[in-house]
Formats: C-alpha cells, structure tokens, sequence
C-alpha cells in the first residue's frame, strides 16, 4: 500500500504563499493522475486540484488562477503552490491519487486575515 505524507503547511497571513509537498513511499506518480483535496472546519472534503499521468491540470473554481500543482516522478513528490491565499483557504490539505487510496494525514492551512 503506497504511504502519503503531506507537507508545507503553516500560518500566513491573507495574500500570502505557501508550497505544499506532497512525498510518496513509491514510484507511483508516473502511473497516477494525482489530485489535492481539502476539508475546511464543518465542511466535506473537496477536490480542488489535479494532474494528469500527461501533466494536463484541472482545478476548482476556488483556487483557479492561485494554486499551481505540480509533479515531480523522479522525486516521487507532488506539490501545490498556493498564492494570494484567503481566509477562506483555511483547511486540512490532503494528496491522494486517482481513483483515490489511502488517505495521508494532511497539512494544516491557516489564513488569517
């Protein structure tokens, strides 16, 4: 079973950055559409980026134009570079592949404001 640990995540303040890592135990990034989720506090989980095995990217409305995924199949690492963050970004973000596995830990996101 492939292990998924994220990375990256922090306090910053609105309109700042953040880049988060996402490390895999294997070289499964080369066979995998990849994808970020989040859970912001009492809401449901939600896809807000992803990447094909073709490096073609779909993303959330939400995020569009602010986040950035990214992989790296050498490094087994995926990321998201995250700008112009909001409030509203405050969440619990996690990587997963596609169809989804087993679910990491996650980073924790806090935008103040």
């Amino acid at each position: 079973q492939v292990q998924l640990v994220e990375s990256g995540g922090g306090l910053v303040q609105a309109g700042g950055s953040l880049r988060l890592s996402c490390a895999a135990s294997g070289s499964i990034f080369s066979i995998n559409a990849m994808a970020w989720y989040r859970q912001a506090p009492g809401k449901q989980r939600e896809l807000i980026a992803r990447i094909s095995i073709g490096d073609s990217t779909n993303y959330a409305d939400s995020v569009k134009g602010r986040f950035t995924i990214s992989r790296d199949n050498a490094k087994n690492t995926l990321y998201l570079q995250m700008n112009s963050l909001k409030p509203e970004d405050t969440a619990v973000y996690y990587c997963n592949t596609e169809p989804r596995g087993s679910w990491g830990q996650g980073t924790q996101v806090t935008v103040s404001s």
